[in-house]
């Protein structure tokens, strides 16, 4: 079936005043739920955590709960548009390591929705994510468009929206005077949302909100799959439906998988986006593993037009200058 076939217009009705109330909140009114009982279809995770001075452990394992699943660091709109219950993280269970000084081993379980089916890399980006270059736990080459930068968002929830709220959603971002919107890392094809199916809404969000603007739109459609073979497919399915980006998570993803969607990419008009989850797991320690600046050298040998940093001022671990140090 061609990737055009089958496109359907979101719904782009916002209601954004009923229960919505922006600010930061905090992670474990929603994510720490010690009374949980676990199920046979859970995946569970350990992690041991050392929060930095002033978060509880509680918050330290609803953090890593929530920015692994469903959740963000602020209340958004579209948190209204799924069940939050049904695919959130949840941190269950907490204790402290024996003989350690603020240790903690935080058990976390996650519903087996929220992966795509026989994807290892799925799994590690959201596991082994940005989790690991949180603020709260311790242990750019700058684009212009008239004449100011280039404004963009990933969209939250990351994971358990429908396909159509979805592309309600990236439309209402590029129609509110966004310029770009993104996938986030790991967006894939999950059975709430799958990969066609997003490239067609989010395709026809693009398209809409740029005739009615009169002004270039983008959005990075996450190409990255468990095989080569599947990963080119969708990149081949994008160009198909005339997107002007794709993106992909070049760590977990790998470098072998990278360099051949980077020469796809070059070879046939496509900007690549590189996100660089996992990266927190290599070049966080000071004194083991690499520096970024290593792994960022490694990307411009592999192939990607631009990579997602971080912000500058935000939930993760980094100061500025490092971040502005890597462009």
């Amino acid at each position: 079936m061609s990737c055009r076939e089958g496109l359907m217009s979101p719904q782009t009705e916002t209601k954004t005043g009923v229960g919505f109330q922006a600010g930061v909140k905090e992670y474990k009114l929603t994510y720490y739920t010690p009374q949980y009982k676990v199920k046979d279809t859970d995946i569970l995770a350990a992690f041991r955590v050392t929060p930095q001075p002033g978060v509880s452990p509680e918050e330290a394992g609803a953090a890593v709960a929530a920015e692994s699943s469903t959740g963000t660091w602020t209340t958004m709109w579209t948190d209204g548009l799924t069940s939050l219950d049904r695919y959130k993280g949840r941190c269950y269970h907490i204790d402290p390591v024996p003989g350690e000084d603020d240790q903690y081993i935080c058990y976390v379980a996650y519903p087996l929705d929220l992966f795509e089916e026989g994807f290892v890399t799925n799994m590690f980006t959201s596991i082994l994510g940005n989790v690991f270059g949180f603020k709260a736990l311790r242990a750019l080459h700058k684009l212009n468009k008239y004449g100011r930068p280039l404004l963009g968002c990933t969209i939250k929830p990351k994971l358990g929206l429908s396909v159509k709220n979805y592309g309600r959603a990236v439309y209402e971002c590029l129609r509110g005077g966004l310029d770009f919107t993104k996938d986030d890392e790991n967006v894939n094809s999950q059975p709430f949302m799958r990969w066609r199916d997003r490239f067609l809404f989010c395709t026809e969000a693009l398209f809409k909100a740029q005739a009615e603007t009169c002004e270039i739109k983008g959005h990075y459609l996450n190409a990255t799959a468990g095989t080569c073979e599947e990963m080119m497919k969708r990149a081949m399915c994008a160009r198909e439906l005339g997107v002007p980006i794709v993106m992909h998570d070049y760590l977990t993803g790998g470098f072998t998988a990278n360099t051949t969607l980077a020469h796809y990419c070059r070879d046939n008009g496509l900007l690549l986006h590189i996100h660089r989850v996992m990266h927190a797991v290599i070049d966080r320690q000071k004194n083991h593993g690499m520096h970024f600046r290593v792994l960022a050298k490694a990307l411009h040998m592999s192939g990607g037009d631009h990579i997602h940093t971080g912000t500058v001022v935000g939930k993760l671990e980094g100061e500025r200058e490092i971040n502005f140090g890597l462009c």
